[in-house]
């Protein structure tokens, strides 16, 4: 039983190094262009983590080279379906309109509401604990298997990488005049970090390929569904050609080093 709490004490530290991004998030520097560079780099971030994710899972998909199993591919495909479709619904629920708001006619008809940076982060935060659900199973997995020099490589591939995905969750936020309340941002990270602990137990006692297939696909779809509306808001037309063109520059390389340092971070 020992064995078993030195195990999740590894993995909280793994899923929960997600915090470590806290104080850049809250830095003054985090506004302005910086918040431009940091938004863009996070999305660098989540299609890195998209194509890390898949990495992950071609093996089963496609045991035999370019042969796809056709049992777990119709469950991959159903699965990334399902969040992408699942996730669209919900952040276009039609909602009640909000208190102060101007009530033309007064009809009182539900309608569709923008609701925001605090949707959005938990949407990337509901992606993101997916995928690191799928980490701890990764990782529980090699430890009841024993393999002591692949453990030490993915428990230190997974922290430094989860460090990083604070940033996509903190993205919404910056550059916008919603409150960044400690509490809220607290909840958000832990529904991105919290996760790895309960695959990571799963891990520790079952494992079955076709649960590490359903989960990688939702992880793909929702991060899918998440970058979508991002791209639009980086890409929004400014005020001038000019500007727009030099945003338009800054949220390309930021793109190129958000990949880039999920890569890199991810091969140490």
């Amino acid at each position: 039983m020992g064995d078993f709490w030195i195990f999740m004490a590894l993995t909280a530290a793994m899923g929960l190094s997600i915090f470590l991004s806290m104080p850049i998030v809250y830095s003054r520097r985090a506004q302005g262009r910086w918040a431009t560079g940091l938004n863009a780099a996070a999305i660098g971030i989540l299609v890195f983590l998209m194509a890390d994710v898949f990495s992950d899972v071609s093996p089963i998909l496609y045991p035999h080279g370019y042969v796809a199993n056709a049992t777990y591919s119709v469950a991959f495909a159903f699965a990334f379906v399902a969040a992408f479709l699942g996730l669209y619904f919900v952040d276009n629920l039609p909602r009640g309109r909000p208190r102060d708001a101007a009530l033309p006619g007064a009809s009182g008809a539900p309608v569709r509401v923008d609701t925001g940076p605090r949707t959005t982060a938990l949407i990337i935060a509901l992606g993101i604990g997916l995928q690191n659900l799928t980490e701890g199973l990764v990782f529980g997995v090699n430890w009841t298997a024993g393999a002591l020099g692949i453990l030490a490589v993915v428990f230190l591939g997974f922290f430094l990488q989860n460090v990083t995905e604070g940033f996509p969750i903190a993205s919404p936020f910056l550059g916008s005049s919603v409150n960044r309340r400690l509490p809220m941002m607290v909840g958000l990270f832990l529904v991105g970090g919290l996760p790895t602990l309960l695959g990571g137990a799963i891990g520790y006692y079952w494992s079955n390929s076709l649960f590490l297939v359903v989960f990688d696909a939702l992880a793909i779809g929702a991060i899918a569904y998440v970058i979508l509306p991002m791209l639009r808001v980086a890409f929004r037309p400014l005020e001038s050609r000019e500007a727009s063109v030099r945003r338009n520059q800054l949220v390309y390389l930021g793109v190129m080093i958000g990949f880039a340092l999920g890569f890199v971070v991810n091969a140490v």
